[in-house]
């Protein structure tokens, strides 16, 4: 489901896979903003996010999204914070901050070792 890597398939290649799933939009990671953990607390599970900025384009609205995805939704940051949206994780809300605050690091920190 979202969120998961393919066997073999690189970080890069799964958020552009990933996004197209889930939104129906192509995209162009042109930068990281950051890589987050979330503990649930006391014994949950433990996720963790790598937050791109980039460029969607050439929608494609032909396109089924994942199961389990309702429609995308583009909203402002004053909708994100408003609390009427129901959000995966608070990292949504962080990464959003970080992303305002201007936080971008360059797409090759993240390496690929085999």
């Amino acid at each position: 489901h979202a969120r998961h890597l393919e066997i073999n398939e690189a970080l890069y290649t799964a958020t552009r896979r990933e996004t197209l799933e889930e939104t129906a939009w192509n995209f162009t990671p042109e930068g990281l903003v950051g890589i987050y953990q979330w503990r649930i607390e006391p014994d949950g599970p433990t996720y963790m996010r790598y937050c791109y900025h980039g460029t969607a384009h050439d929608f494609q609205p032909e396109l089924d999204l994942d199961e389990g995805i309702i429609e995308a939704l583009w909203l402002t940051p004053e909708e994100v914070q408003s609390g009427k949206y129901e959000l995966r994780s608070p990292m949504v809300t962080r990464c959003m901050n970080d992303y305002i605050e201007g936080r971008r690091y360059p797409l090759d920190l993240i390496n690929e070792v085999d």
